[in-house]
């Protein structure tokens, strides 16, 4: 297995700039694995897809504000984006350009926000980690919410659209710097439907992290090391998700957050007849070869090449079927990444 084995050319112009409006009007690859078959369809139709047993999980975690703008005392522009919340006022983060911020080094931030309040805040750099990750201090972390931008991909350009459009419409616990993007393809009627078919929804947290952005440069893709999320199961959705496997119902997930977060889960459950309660984090990298414990069917997003999301993909629908998939969604047109279209795997 290479990572080049998870490469393919994809047209600029299918990269999704926009998401679709209204939301669940995207369109939706249904990919089956017992046959090989795929079929083309509408987001909302995705009820016909589900069973009244099924059990639908969903990451409710929320974007936070986390990129932010600053200035050096030398007054050069700063970058600052969030990764990952540490302690109290502390947070490792990308900052650039990375090579001229100095650890000791003070930020003054400065609010690019429209609707913002004239302020100012100091944040301090007091680490230097690989990749230009540092560590950084808030003397008061209420800022961020106040001075931080909802920060979208780096291949979605100049999109000047409602930014809750990068949030999911069940999305309550802050802690992400980037969206569970399958999640955003449902809207509030369309849940209730699902609701009313007898579904349950089961919420789970994972915070996105730093991978999002991260491509994978080794050739061998086990070498590479995948960073730490912070995820909880509460014991509710771990006694759910016990009496779905007991019971023999599928546990559909939605997005890749959810199955790492199920299957790291799962692990740590191992011999105990259920799932147990999970919190802490993360760091389960899921490529072909991998034996899935808890996910019966996924709804996710087109991923980029060579990233660790396709490799979970295709660990999940098999390499084949889903290097076939992608090959028709470029065929059919679909738009692909964060803002695109959705594919079902059955």
């Amino acid at each position: 297995m290479k990572t080049s084995d998870f490469d393919y050319s994809l047209p600029p112009e299918f990269i999704a700039q926009t998401p679709a409006e209204p939301r669940d009007w995207s369109r939706l690859m249904v990919v089956r694995r017992s046959d090989g078959s795929i079929e083309h369809h509408r987001f909302f139709e995705i009820v016909d897809f589900l069973r009244p047993t099924d059990v639908l999980v969903l990451n409710d975690t929320r974007v936070i504000p986390a990129r932010l703008k600053g200035q050096k005392s030398s007054r050069g522009k700063v970058e600052i984006l969030l990764l990952r919340h540490l302690e109290p006022g502390l947070w490792e983060a990308l900052v650039k350009p990375s090579k001229r911020i100095a650890v000791g080094e003070k930020v003054e931030l400065v609010s690019t926000r429209p609707d913002a309040r004239r302020q100012s805040a100091v944040v301090e750099v007091l680490d230097r980690k690989e990749e230009g990750v540092r560590v950084v201090r808030f003397a008061d972390e209420a800022v961020v919410e106040t001075m931080g931008q909802i920060p979208l991909p780096p291949y979605i350009r100049d999109y000047r659209g409602d930014r809750e459009r990068y949030q999911t419409v069940y999305s309550t616990e802050k802690g992400s710097v980037a969206a569970p993007t399958a999640g955003l393809h449902f809207t509030a009627g369309l849940l209730t439907r699902i609701r009313e078919m007898g579904i349950d929804l089961v919420f789970v947290t994972l915070h996105v992290g730093l991978d999002t952005f991260r491509p994978i440069r080794e050739e061998d893709p086990q070498q590479h090391r995948i960073h730490r999320e912070y995820g909880m199961v509460s014991p509710q959705a771990a006694d759910r998700l016990t009496r779905a496997r007991t019971e023999g119902h599928r546990i559909v997930c939605v997005g890749t957050t959810a199955v790492r977060l199920l299957e790291q889960a799962a692990l740590s459950s191992q011999n105990t007849g259920g799932v147990k309660p999970f919190q802490g984090w993360v760091d389960l990298f899921i490529l072909p070869g991998h034996r899935f414990r808890l996910v019966d069917a996924m709804l996710t997003n087109f991923h980029l090449p060579r990233s660790t999301l396709l490799m979970l993909v295709s660990a999940f629908g098999g390499n084949d079927l889903i290097r076939r998939a992608y090959q028709e969604a470029i065929r059919e047109r679909y738009r692909f990444y964060s803002f695109g279209d959705a594919m079902l795997i059955v």
